[in-house]
C-alpha cells in the first residue's frame, strides 16, 4: 500500500484529491496538510512513500517542499498538481515523478499512482527523460514514456500520447537513433513505435500491422523480421 500525503491551500482541491486517490486500492493512508509548512510538518511525523504537492503555495510553496525533500535523507516520491504548465521544467529538474494539471482527471491520477508504484518496486530510479514541445505558442515538457509512437512528417516527426500529439523538428531516424536503447522500434519507414505500449500485432501476409494505444500501425516487410524478433523477446514461457 502507498501511504500519501496531499497538499494544498484550497480546503476543496485536498478533499477531491483525498477522495480520487482513496478510490484507488493501491493507495493505503492518505494525509492531509492546507500549507507548505504543515507539508513539511508532517513529512517529519508521518510514514509517507509519495506527495502530491499543489505549486503555488503562499510563504512555502510546493518546489520549496519539493527541495527540502530533495536535502532530506528520507524521499517520498513527488507529484506536482498545479492549474497551469510554468513550472514544469524546473518540476523536473527536482526528480518529480509526476506533473498532473488541473482539474485532474481519474484516469490521469491512476496514471500517476502506477509511475509511483514502479518506482517503490525499484527502490528509487532515475529522473524521467524529459521532451520539449511547442503547442499553440506554449512551450511544455512531457515525459518521453508517455510517447506512444511516433509519425514521420517530412523532416519533422510527430509524437502521440495518451492525451495529445505533438510536432518537432527532428527527423524519424534521429530519433529511431537516438531512442533505441529507450524501447523504440521502427516499424515502417513512417512510423517508430514504444514496444511497451503495443497490445498486439497481426501477422496477416498482405497487410502485418500492429496495434499501438488503441491505433493501427502498419509494419513493412523490411522491418517485419526486426518486429517479430523483438516482441518474441518479450514473450512469457514457462520454466522448464
Amino acid at each position: 500500500m502507498i501511504n500519501v500525503l496531499v497538499a494544498d491551500d484550497e480546503l476543496p482541491a485536498v478533499e477531491e484529491l483525498a477522495y480520487l486517490l482513496g478510490r484507488d486500492d493501491r493507495i493505503g493512508t492518505i494525509h492531509r496538510a492546507s500549507s507548505g509548512s504543515e507539508a513539511l510538518r508532517a513529512l517529519t511525523s508521518e510514514s509517507v512513500d509519495a506527495v502530491f504537492l499543489d505549486i503555488h503555495m503562499p510563504a512555502v510553496s510546493g518546489l520549496d517542499v519539493a527541495r527540502a525533500i530533495a536535502r532530506s535523507t528520507r524521499k517520498p516520491a513527488v507529484v506536482f498538481v498545479t492549474a497551469d504548465e510554468d513550472c514544469a521544467l524546473e518540476a523536473f529538474e527536482l526528480a518529480a515523478v509526476d506533473y498532473l494539471l488541473k482539474p485532474i482527471r481519474a484516469e490521469r491520477l491512476a496514471r500517476s499512482v502506477s509511475r509511483i508504484s514502479e518506482l517503490l518496486r525499484e527502490g528509487g530510479g532515475a529522473v524521467p527523460e524529459m521532451i520539449t514541445v511547442d503547442q499553440g505558442g506554449t512551450t511544455r515538457m512531457i515525459r518521453r514514456d508517455d510517447v506512444t509512437y511516433v509519425q514521420a512528417q517530412g523532416d519533422y516527426a510527430r509524437l502521440h500520447t495518451a492525451d495529445a500529439s505533438y510536432l518537432i523538428r527532428v527527423p524519424l531516424a534521429d530519433l529511431e537513433q537516438q531512442w533505441a536503447d529507450a524501447g523504440f522500434i521502427r516499424t515502417h519507414r513512417s512510423y517508430l513505435v514504444a514496444l511497451k505500449h503495443v497490445s498486439s500485432m497481426k501477422l496477416a501476409a498482405d497487410r502485418p500491422s500492429v496495434s499501438v494505444a488503441g491505433a493501427s500501425l502498419p509494419i513493412s516487410r523490411r522491418h517485419l523480421p526486426t518486429v517479430r524478433e523483438k516482441l518474441e523477446a518479450t514473450r512469457i514461457r514457462p520454466q522448464a
